[in-house]
């Protein structure tokens, strides 16, 4: 008789600090008080640079306090209606903190092309002090996101932060140039390249976070690679319907199904797999299927179903 599969989830369940929680609030209050002084400023002097750096910190705090919601849902506890917890709701508010991050980049692009064909009189010596204040209030708020908890969601409030540190930077450039030269189209021309650089970030935190909800293998993990070495474990003939996935950026779950050359071994053959999931890949839960060798194994060929034979 075949016996049944074994979970052997080895709980380690990640339990987030509340320090992490508080330091996301913290963030959040900091970089939405400046914006509503910066917004003001930039309109006064007429700065697109500066109205984009103060509608991006907007954005920035509107992510920090998504960011710090989803911190607060992860670490509610799993239930009989969500067994796994709510450690995805770190992907929702990564997918909606990249949208919005597009939304913006879209809204400076017009606007940096409207200044570009009316050029506009700025401010120069506003714009630079307003900056400057709006720098130090960024660099506070990255340092604060960098010391506390990392995970994908934080990592994506902090490309917010740094993306609008960025946009201060070049507001406060801006500033001097027009202050010293009074070159006005150097404002939305920096307007464009900032735009750029958040682009390229919020491309790839877009990527990240649908990969996580379509259940994608995390990129950190080689699929193939994980199939080879668990068929390398003694007493394992070959290895078939091998799947991993997450349910929160760094909760890694792993299913498989492993021909047994002698099932009476299984106990043994078990442990040694989930010793070798677990310090070579990290990956502390993970469903097993034993399988006899004299059972006949239908094999996929399909990329998500390889099949690994032992040497």
């Amino acid at each position: 008789m075949q016996p049944p599969h074994d979970h052997a989830h080895h709980h380690h369940h990640h339990h987030r600090p509340e320090t992490g929680g508080r330091l996301l609030w913290l963030a959040t209050g900091l970089t939405l008080g400046y914006a509503g002084v910066e917004a003001g400023v930039g309109w006064w002097a007429g700065s697109l640079a500066l109205v984009a750096d103060a509608g991006h910190m907007v954005n920035d705090a509107a992510a920090l306090a998504l960011a710090a919601v989803a911190a607060w849902l992860a670490r509610r506890p799993a239930s009989a209606r969500h067994s796994y917890g709510f450690g995805r709701a770190e992907f929702l508010a990564a997918l909606v903190n990249s949208l919005g991050l597009l939304a913006l980049v879209a809204w400076i692009a017009v606007s940096a092309i409207q200044r570009l064909r009316d050029p506009q009189p700025v401010v120069g010596e506003a714009v630079s002090l307003a900056a400057a204040a709006g720098l130090a209030i960024n660099v506070l708020v990255a340092w604060l996101l960098s010391h506390g908890e990392r995970n994908l969601n934080t990592r994506a409030a902090l490309l917010h932060v740094l993306g609008d540190l960025l946009g201060s930077v070049a507001a406060l450039l801006s500033g001097v140039v027009i202050a010293f030269t009074a070159w006005t189209p150097i404002d939305p021309l920096l307007s464009l390249g900032i735009g750029a650089l958040v682009l390229t970030s919020s491309l790839r935190l877009l990527r990240e976070a649908l990969h996580g909800l379509m259940e994608g293998t995390p990129f950190t993990v080689a699929p193939e690679e994980v199939g080879r070495a668990l068929a390398t474990v003694p007493g394992v003939a070959s290895v078939h319907d091998l799947h991993i996935w997450s349910v929160a950026p760094e909760q890694t779950l792993l299913s498989a199904h492993l021909v047994v050359r002698d099932l009476r071994q299984w106990e043994t053959v078990l442990d040694a797999c989930h010793t070798l999931l677990a310090e070579r890949f990290g990956i502390q839960h993970a469903t097993l299927q034993p399988e006899p060798m004299t059972r006949t194994v239908r094999w996929l060929d399909a990329p998500h179903h390889p099949r690994h034979q032992s040497r």
